[in-house]
């Protein structure tokens, strides 16, 4: 059966080594036959959230920019794949912005099978735990009967292109076609 899949790269580095192992996780997805879609964050408008509440009663936000369509392709997907650098042990602050403000419809994104990937310069894989640990919080702790169905560490890359050589590429791969 083909799913909707929703690939959320929070990589600052167009063709970082994230956004990399997206590529090939999506490779993988629609070569299995569902349908796929990547959204690079860096390349859309999201603003922080402001904590005003309105969202509260509204269930919209007030900010006018990229997050609201985001938001809705996120309810509407079957599976969500969260992909960040580590930086300094968490994930970046693209993918931090993009749950904050998943706030006015969070209860909404319910159901969905979720997979990490997540990337470092640090070589021990136990560093990369923490930027899990927030990415879990998220999705096991806040979203209606989340799954997480796999995690990608991709730990010792630095340089944009070290992820070429690197197993995690076949396991990306390997982990959208077995979606």
């Amino acid at each position: 059966m083909s799913k909707s899949i929703l690939v959320l790269s929070a990589s600052p580095r167009k063709g970082g080594n994230s956004d990399t192992l997206c590529g090939e996780f999506l490779r993988g997805a629609r070569e299995a036959g569902h349908d796929a879609e990547k959204i690079f964050l860096r390349d859309r408008k999201i603003g922080y959230c402001t904590g005003c509440e309105a969202c509260t009663r509204t269930h919209q936000c007030v900010q006018k920019d990229d997050m609201a369509k985001i938001l809705d392709k996120m309810v509407k997907a079957d599976v969500i794949v969260l992909s960040t650098p580590v930086y300094f042990y968490t994930m970046d602050a693209q993918m931090k912005t993009l749950i904050d403000r998943t706030v006015p419809r969070y209860t909404e994104i319910a159901g969905k099978d979720f997979y990490f990937i997540v990337t470092a310069a640090d070589p021990d894989q136990g560093n990369l735990e923490r930027a899990v640990d927030g990415l879990r919080g998220f999705t096991t702790e806040c979203l209606p009967d989340a799954h997480e169905k796999g995690i990608l560490y991709a730990a010792g890359v630095w340089q944009s292109g070290e992820i070429r050589n690197h197993p995690a590429m076949n396991q990306a791969y390997a982990m959208g076609k077995n979606v």
